[in-house]
């Protein structure tokens, strides 16, 4: 995950208490989020240690993601009407590597300036 989000043009690492955060054009699109009463173990209440929050174009994109059950994205009612989804850190390995650069790809088009999505898509369009 670090590795494609690093890759991304323009993007800047921040370390926040050891936790990551990818910033392009100094907004997250990427980052490690610290426990949080939202996102807890149903069976033992404690708070998961490792939710990453990828940002998503849209509400439909972040519903298409969620809803799959066949992916491991979810939300909570915390981030009720923010464009982004939640993933832990254990289940990125339920992801394909071409799936998690996707995600992380999609995130950064997300939140890059006009510029500089169009510059990446143009070199990245199949030929």
């Amino acid at each position: 995950m670090h590795e494609f989000a690093a890759a991304m043009p323009g993007v800047k690492r921040y370390p926040d208490r050891d936790r990551a955060v990818y910033q392009v054009g100094g907004r997250s699109f990427v980052f490690f989020r610290t426990p949080r009463p939202d996102a807890v173990d149903p069976e033992t209440g404690e708070r998961y240690d490792d939710v990453i929050v990828f940002w998503v174009e849209s509400e439909e994109d972040k519903q298409a993601l969620v809803l799959d059950e066949s992916t491991p994205f979810f939300t909570t009612p915390h981030f009720d009407g923010h464009p982004s989804v939640l993933l832990r850190g254990s289940r990125v390995g339920e992801l394909t590597r071409d799936e998690l650069a996707e995600v992380v790809q999609d995130a950064w088009l997300a939140r890059a300036g006009k510029r500089a999505r169009e510059t990446w898509l143009a070199e990245h369009q199949p030929g």
